[in-house]
Parts: structure tokens; C-alpha cells; sequence
């Protein structure tokens, strides 16, 4: 069983979490929402009226090798 880790501060619109795999920001609102990973990906999401949802990923994972 594994154990995970979570902890959120908000600041207006921004908020950074913090996990175990490391530190994430966002910043936005209901409408617009821009989201950093701690792996470095990036996620820009739109929410349209009448419920329609528009997101795109940008950047893979960065990769860590195991020696």
C-alpha cells in the first residue's frame, strides 16, 4: 500500500500544491485554467457556457532513469 501526500495553498487566483512528487502551480478561475505539474507538463482548459470543455496538454514527462 503506498502513501500519498497533499497539500494546497491558495493566494487569490493562484495556488500552489504540493505533493510527493513534487511542487505544481496554477493559476485561473471557472472560465480559464492554466496548470503546471511537478513533472513539467503543462494543461490550458477552457469552460464554455452550456457545459462544453476545452483542454490542451503541452510538454511530456520528463523522464528519470533508474541507475
Amino acid at each position: 500500500m503506498g502513501w500519498h501526500y497533499r497539500k494546497t495553498i491558495k493566494v487569490g487566483p493562484f495556488r500552489i500544491d504540493l505533493s510527493r512528487r513534487g511542487v505544481g502551480h496554477s493559476f485561473g478561475n471557472r472560465r480559464f485554467h492554466v496548470t503546471t505539474t511537478p513533472d513539467g507538463r503543462r494543461h490550458v482548459s477552457v469552460r464554455l457556457p452550456g457545459g462544453f470543455h476545452v483542454g490542451k496538454s503541452f510538454g511530456g514527462r520528463r523522464h528519470h532513469g533508474h541507475y
